[in-house]
């Protein structure tokens, strides 16, 4: 595919630039300190692919709610994201027991929420409570960021503690992910539907909500009184910025031509063939790491025509990975070696199981009784080998990935049916394996419990399998206190993952911006999502 295209003024760009320039969003340009100093003031103008959606912090993780909720709520720690060590942030100091079972937090004096309560051990302990084991009355899920779970202990208004059943090595990190953003009680008491609202988030973040159409805009203002930035952020205080547009602009298209037009500031998902394009322009293009689960398929063994491990092998075998890459894709889109990114915890290089191989995929289906027709179709008894996947609408170039993907099957003699992701029956039949028995998905988080998240039956579940011994060596790695024995643990589940045949990795997804150059203090947390609390215009 190429990677560049013609600029082309739609109508949908016409509508864009029209309610960009009512917004006021392309200021007349102003000087910046000769010195490079910040400038405070000013409108960021920034273009998201897709709305977001339930803001309950525990099953935010979507990209497009963390754009949003990052700059609305803090976190008790902050993950560095070049070191990925965790650091003080409400937190200023905790001890962890031997076993990882209890976890002292003492608080920083003086922060509030938007609504003036406190954000004390009180407000701390009542968020955790509700993240670990979720409130059934309330309709309230647990967050797939905490294991084990078992109790809250407020000492005094500065320290909580947290009680585990079972060691808990991966709640230390699960504090400063975008799913344990800080909320005041009035928020975390609400039942889900109405913490899924934007305008029921109550955060003690750098910004507040000024407004929202739905679907298709939140306005952002700057907090005058923040004052509890991370202490290793160079930027203390109040924000640079004055206020944060967010215009949800699904059209690629419209994005690039926006940014690269004046008429906006900073888009996220830039498509691979509009890296160039953006560069170009002389603008920046970042291509974020999101270190976890890599960008793949995900073969559901329940699955009638599925069940057999010689079918899924085959499948694996099938998929020629590098040819995605190479034909859809840029360098900022490594190839999978594994099931998880190369920078992640635990992360071991499986690239010879995983390996192009078409002529052993076709005798494992020999082997497994499925033959060729005179159609060229694989058929055993009579029924064809026809698989379902839905496209992705999170996952860049997910329709174009699955044509590609289904073109090397077809090959085999295999039928991917690839459904749009708006099919009315999308939000039942993908939890369904007979309906559904390939699924498209990643998942970022840097820690190793990032494989539980994506593969245990009581989290993302994206296997939809009844395999009691994938549940339990996950649940055996977030239980392990030692870091070493935590990584060959994730190292094993790989392993498992690819001998089963349960996944075939394309890619190391990243999430790419494209930036315009008077936009100053970009930041990012540890996977990727966007924090505008240090960003300055320079015009």
């Amino acid at each position: 595919m190429s990677s560049s295209r013609p600029a082309i003024l739609s109508v949908a760009m016409l509508a864009v630039v029209g309610l960009l320039s009512a917004c006021g969003a392309a200021p007349a340009p102003r000087a910046a300190a000769a010195d490079g100093t910040p400038v405070r003031g000013g409108t960021l103008t920034y273009l998201e692919h897709q709305p977001p959606t339930c803001l309950y912090l525990p099953a935010a993780g979507f990209y497009p709610n963390g754009g949003v909720l990052n700059q609305l709520t803090d976190k008790l720690t902050w993950q560095n994201p070049q070191t990925l060590a965790v650091e003080p942030w409400i937190a200023t100091k905790w001890t962890v027991d031997d076993d990882a079972t209890e976890y002292t937090f003492h608080l920083r004096d003086g922060v509030t929420f938007s609504d003036g309560s406190p954000l004390d051990a009180s407000a701390v302990a009542a968020n955790f409570d509700v993240y670990g084991k979720g409130d059934a009355r309330l309709k309230l899920p647990p967050a797939e960021f905490v294991s084990n779970y078992a109790r809250s202990e407020v000492v005094n208004p500065r320290t909580v503690k947290f009680f585990f059943d079972r060691p808990s090595p991966g709640f230390l990190q699960g504090t400063s992910v975008i799913g344990a953003g800080l909320v005041s009680k009035k928020t975390i008491g609400l039942p889900y539907e109405e913490q899924c609202q934007l305008k029921n988030v109550i955060g003690s973040g750098p910004f507040t909500v000024a407004g929202q159409v739905v679907d298709k805009e939140i306005d952002l203002r700057a907090r005058e009184d923040y004052d509890w930035a991370p202490p290793s952020s160079q930027h203390q205080g109040r924000a640079y910025l004055d206020q944060i547009k967010i215009i949800v602009t699904p059209e690629d298209s419209v994005r690039v031509g926006a940014l690269t037009s004046g008429q906006a500031d900073y888009v996220r998902y830039v498509q691979a063939y509009d890296e160039r394009t953006v560069a170009a322009a002389g603008f920046t293009v970042r291509a974020e790491p999101t270190r976890g689960v890599n960008n793949g398929l995900y073969l559901r063994p329940d699955n009638e025509l599925l069940k057999d491990a010689r079918v899924r092998k085959a499948l694996v075998k099938a998929t020629d990975a590098k040819e995605v890459v190479d034909t859809l894709f840029t360098a900022n889109y490594p190839q999978a070696t594994s099931v998880l990114s190369h920078l992640a915890r635990g992360h071991v290089d499986l690239s010879k199981d995983l390996a192009h191989d078409p002529a052993q995929a076709a005798r494992l289906l020999d082997e497994a009784g499925w033959t060729k027709g005179a159609d060229g179709l694989r058929a055993k008894d009579g029924r064809p080998l026809k698989l379902g996947v839905f496209v992705s609408g999170p996952q860049p170039l997910s329709k174009q990935t699955l044509e590609l993907v289904a073109q090397q099957w077809a090959k085999l003699g295999v039928t991917l049916e690839i459904r749009p992701a708006d099919a009315g029956t999308q939000a039942v039949d993908i939890k369904d394996a007979q309906k559904t028995a390939v699924s498209h998905s990643m998942v970022g988080r840097a820690d190793q419990d990032v494989i539980k998240s994506q593969f245990h039956s009581e989290s993302r579940d994206v296997l939809l399998s009844t395999d009691k011994r994938l549940d339990t060596l996950l649940e055996e790695q977030s239980a392990l206190a030692d870091p070493a024995a935590r990584d060959a643990k994730v190292g094993e589940i790989q392993r498992y993952l690819v001998e089963h045949a349960y996944a075939i990795p394309l890619f190391e997804e990243p999430q790419v911006y494209g930036i315009a150059p008077h936009v100053r203090g970009v930041a990012f947390e540890a996977v990727a999502r966007p924090s505008f609390y240090s960003v300055w215009l320079a015009r």
